[in-house]
């Protein structure tokens, strides 16, 4: 297997590499092995300057990081340059708040001291997606590390050069060689990484069947693992939602990343009194996107990171539309030799078609009519997903009661789903187990230890 960095504006092939095979891998494990102990047993303040540093070499090398995202797999340039910022804050949040988060935790007991001490697990495995290949891999690599953990990084095939510049941000920033490597492998020798007795443990971010693999090799070896999976996040509009608002943050949440993220809104499940109202100015809004030069500040459209992705998004709308879906705009490949697709939207989406049980990948919003609340609801909890989902409301208090009803990792009232390292993020159902970022995620993997002491 290569690796290939193929530009989705044109289909042309920017780099190759060969994977590596069995003796550059056991070379990369024997280092990471001489890394981890010295780096668990490194005092947490120079483990939290070095992320310091981290922070300010991603910010530095913003234009180049935010240039390699854009060509390898198509983002916006603007939303590249935001994900890198996005990298250095929770290199910061994690450098400054990472020490809290894992300080001694006493307990009073009938022990004269007894407390929890959260120690590192060692070797961490993370298998990243290429859709955010920055941030996907610093909101896990910010806690591990400073936690004392080390971390090997297998990532998307189609995103090399990415995988690369991540591991020489961290050794620009000063961390000892083996502490965070990239390795190049394809999927095919993750099971036996997995397998091997000096990793302790392995994250995931991608797709259903990755993870279930990913889960199964990790059970057989009794490792933990965390997964985040995909999702089909339910957008529900109720009868009293401001709809400009609504319109204008569901635009964003759909076709940010050309619909290519886990928490875009997915469903729109918008209450019949409104929903020709809503339908009517997200129509008008979708149509306004651009698709042309992701380099450009002028294009609002990106092409989707591959073509065969795009393929089988077409397939999936095509299929839903011969089962009864109404086209509302779009639903078609843009000409050309790029992977671009229409900004779509269909409405009249039921139970039977593809759009209704599967997640749509790509630049297409799906339109769900419900009679009323309660039935939004059962809507919305009727898919095998649980990722995120948003309620539109003008009461705090309603969007409050939808929003708890909702079976979900993270609910949000007038506003899209976002990660954030404040908060905890992850998912339930088809959409994964544990969670990243805040105080949860850093505690994920660390062995919290009970010492007690007549």
């Amino acid at each position: 297997m290569a690796f290939h960095a193929i530009n989705p504006v044109d289909g042309s092939t920017i780099l190759t590499l060969d994977n590596w095979g069995a003796s550059r891998l056991s070379k990369a494990m024997d280092v990471a092995e001489l890394a981890a102990g010295p780096w668990a047993g490194t005092p947490i303040k120079k483990r939290c300057d070095l992320l310091y540093k981290a922070a300010e070499v991603l910010r530095a090398r913003q234009e180049e990081l935010a240039t390699i995202i854009t060509r390898e797999m198509g983002k916006l340039i603007k939303e590249s340059r935001g994900e890198i910022e996005k990298c250095a804050w929770v290199c910061e949040y994690y450098a400054e708040h990472g020490p809290g988060f894992l300080e001694d935790e006493y307990i009073e007991t009938d022990a004269a001291k007894s407390l929890v001490t959260y120690q590192p697990l060692g070797i961490i495995l993370a298998v990243m997606p290429w859709n955010f290949p920055f941030w996907q891999v610093f909101r896990f690599a910010a806690p591990a590390l400073v936690a004392g953990n080390t971390g090997l990084l297998k990532h998307a095939s189609n995103v090399p050069q990415c995988a690369q510049a991540i591991e020489s941000v961290f050794k620009e920033a000063g961390f000892p060689v083996g502490v965070f490597t990239t390795l190049m492998i394809g999927s095919v020798q993750v099971r036996g990484v997995i397998d091997d007795p000096r990793v302790k443990a392995v994250t995931l971010t991608g797709s259903e069947p990755a993870g279930k693999s990913v889960a199964e090799a990790a059970g057989a070896n009794i490792k933990k693992s965390v997964l985040e999976l995909g999702g089909s996040d339910a957008f529900i509009v109720l009868d009293d939602a401001d709809l400009e608002l609504a319109v204008k943050q569901g635009v964003t949440s759909r076709y940010m990343n050309a619909g290519q993220s886990c928490i875009a809104a997915k469903r729109f499940i918008v209450v019949d009194a409104i929903a020709d109202a809503f339908l009517e100015k997200f129509k008008a809004a979708v149509e306004d996107l651009r698709t042309g030069d992701p380099m450009s500040v002028d294009t609002t459209l990106a092409p989707m990171a591959r073509h065969d992705l795009r393929d089988e998004l077409h397939k999936q709308v095509i299929e839903s539309i011969e089962a009864g879906a109404k086209v509302v705009t779009g639903c078609a490949p843009e000409a050309g030799s790029g992977a671009y697709y229409q900004a779509s939207i269909i409405d009249h989406v039921k139970p039977g078609m593809r759009a209704w049980h599967e997640e749509l990948f790509g630049p297409v919003a799906i339109v769900i009519r419900a009679k009323n609340e309660d039935d939004a609801v059962s809507i919305a909890n009727s898919n095998d997903f649980g990722l995120g989902g948003s309620v539109w409301t003008q009461s705090n208090a309603r969007g409050e009661r939808v929003a708890r009803q909702l079976q979900c990792g993270a609910a949000f009232v007038n506003g899209l789903v976002k990660s954030d390292p404040r908060m905890p993020f992850g998912g339930i159902k088809l959409s994964g187990y544990g969670r990243e970022l805040s105080h949860h995620g850093i505690r994920e993997f660390v062995n919290a230890k009970t010492i007690w002491i007549k």
